[in-house]
């Protein structure tokens, strides 16, 4: 895997594939939340309707300043959240009648974990290198 990555480096260059993956990022970041807030809406529990989309979606709302400022860190960390929302996408396309929500829910944390990663890992080569390290 390593050495793949290394490829694509090689080939594309690290501004190439840093744009990339922020892409992909923002593309799944808005996807997952717009899905989020669509179902929570869905739900609609109790008397204050806002509660099951807070729920649902303040954790990745939390991660807004860190994509926007293009922390590698940040997306580090959204990384390990958007696996949270994978397994809720899986669980959630096992209930009757809500296969295709959770599916697409999965694959949106999926490719945000994708893209988190590669641009946590290839923001931080570039900033090294910027610094001459």
């Amino acid at each position: 895997m390593r050495r793949w990555v290394e490829g694509l480096e090689e080939r594309h260059g690290l501004g190439f594939l840093t744009e990339r993956s922020r892409q992909l990022v923002l593309t799944s970041y808005v996807v997952l939340l717009l899905l989020l807030v669509w179902s929570g809406l869905a739900m609609q529990a109790g008397t204050n309707p806002l509660t099951p989309i807070l729920i649902r979606a303040l954790p990745l709302i939390l991660f807004l300043p860190s994509i926007m400022a293009k922390r590698p860190r940040g997306h580090a960390w959204l990384a390990f959240v958007s696996l949270l929302y994978f397994i809720q996408g899986v669980m959630v396309a096992t209930l009757p009648g809500q296969g295709i929500l959770g599916v697409v829910e999965a694959l949106a944390a999926l490719a945000l974990f994708t893209g988190c990663m590669f641009y946590a890992r290839f923001r931080s080569r570039q900033l090294k290198a910027e610094r001459g390290e």
